[in-house]
C-alpha cells in the first residue's frame, strides 16, 4: 500500500477503541481529584449527579473528567493539573460513580456558559464528551438544538450549586458531542 508521502511504507491506522473496564473508579482516581477548589473555599459550589445507563440503572463504575475556566472567564493555562495546594485553580478535575452511579465536584462557578465533561464507562468503546450548560446560558451550540434536546444538557441549580445527570442511552440520552480528530 502507498503511504500518504508517496513513499512504500504502510498507511497506519488508528486501533479501534475497545471498552476494558470496570476498573476507572480502582485505577484512575487520585487524591483530590474532584476538588477543583477545597470544600471550604468561599466561592465553593458542587457540581453533582448521576450516571445511568439506557434502562435508567445507575452506572456504579464510571469516571467522569471536566475543564473549566475559573470564575473571571478565563481558562487556566498553567502546568499540573493533579496538583492539589488548595489555592492553585487548574480547572480540571476527575471524579469517579460511587455504588449508585453518584459523583460530586468541588469548583467555582464559571466565567463562561458552561463546564467541559468527558465520561468513561463499562461498555463504552471511546470516551464520551459533553458539556454542563448553566441555567440561562445562551451558548450559539446551545441554541442550535431542538429544545427537548437542549434540556440534557443543562444544569439544574440546587442549594450547592449544580446538579447534572448523565444518561448514556435511551429517551433523555445526554447530548454528546464530536470532535474532530477524537473518537
Amino acid at each position: 500500500m502507498i503511504g500518504a508521502s508517496g513513499t512504500n511504507h504502510p498507511v497506519s491506522r488508528p486501533t479501534p477503541g475497545q471498552t476494558i473496564g470496570p476498573f476507572y473508579g480502582y485505577a484512575l482516581p487520585y487524591e483530590g481529584g474532584p476538588d477543583l477548589v477545597p470544600k471550604g473555599h468561599p466561592d465553593a459550589i458542587r457540581l453533582h449527579g448521576v450516571v445511568l445507563d439506557g434502562a435508567g440503572a445507575p452506572v456504579p463504575d464510571a469516571l467522569l473528567e471536566i475543564w473549566q475556566a475559573d470564575r473571571t472567564g478565563d481558562v487556566p493555562r498553567k502546568a499540573g493539573s493533579l496538583h492539589r495546594d488548595g489555592h492553585t485553580f487548574t480547572g480540571w478535575g476527575r471524579a469517579s460513580t460511587n455504588n449508585v452511579g453518584e459523583y460530586s465536584f468541588t469548583t467555582v462557578m464559571p466565567g463562561a456558559p458552561f463546564i467541559a465533561m468527558t465520561v468513561f464507562a463499562r461498555g463504552l468503546m471511546n470516551r464520551l464528551f459533553t458539556r454542563v450548560y448553566l441555567p440561562g446560558a445562551a451558548d450559539p451550540f446551545l441554541l442550535s438544538l431542538p429544545p427537548d434536546r437542549r434540556e440534557t444538557l443543562v444544569a439544574e441549580k440546587d442549594a450547592g450549586g449544580l446538579r447534572f445527570d448523565v444518561t448514556l442511552q435511551g429517551d433523555r440520552e445526554t447530548v454528546f458531542i464530536t470532535y474532530p480528530g477524537h473518537s
